[in-house]
């Protein structure tokens, strides 16, 4: 199934594994976190290495907005634990293997062959404040 989430939407609900190994929802945030959701290509590369540190380097602030972070690439978790460890990264990176989620949101490829690279932000009510941005978008939280 594939859809595309626009502002105003409710944010489509997932379960993926995290970098440590255990289930992530984003049911579990629900009324009670805002979260900031990121698909990103691909670990170790460099423009994904620059966004996951971005995030980690303001990761405090994020989490003063009550809210938390999720990255999402189709990277498997020992990847994402990896590259975790060496970003510094204290949020959860999630494995989605097939894609699903991906195309569950909307999120297209660039260039037609590199999956696409889509921040959204999403309220404790579950719906989507806004979307397309980059690693700033957190600051929206705070308004």
């Amino acid at each position: 199934m594939s859809g595309k989430v626009n502002e105003g939407d409710t944010a489509p609900d997932f379960t993926l594994e995290a970098q440590d190994g255990r289930k992530v929802s984003l049911h579990d945030y629900r009324g009670s976190r805002n979260v900031v959701v990121y698909f990103y290509p691909k670990d170790f590369t460099m423009g994904c290495t620059t966004e996951a540190r971005t995030f980690g380097s303001n990761y405090d602030q994020v989490k003063d907005l009550d809210a938390e972070v999720i990255g999402i690439s189709s990277d498997p978790a020992d990847s994402h634990s990896r590259f975790a460890s060496e970003c510094g990264v204290k949020f959860p990176l999630l494995s989605d293997s097939n894609g699903k989620v991906r195309a569950l949101y909307g999120v297209k490829s660039s260039l037609g062959i590199f999956p696409g690279r889509v921040t959204f932000v999403i309220d404790k009510q579950g719906v989507v404040l806004c979307q397309e941005l980059h690693s700033e978008g957190f600051v929206l939280l705070g308004q």
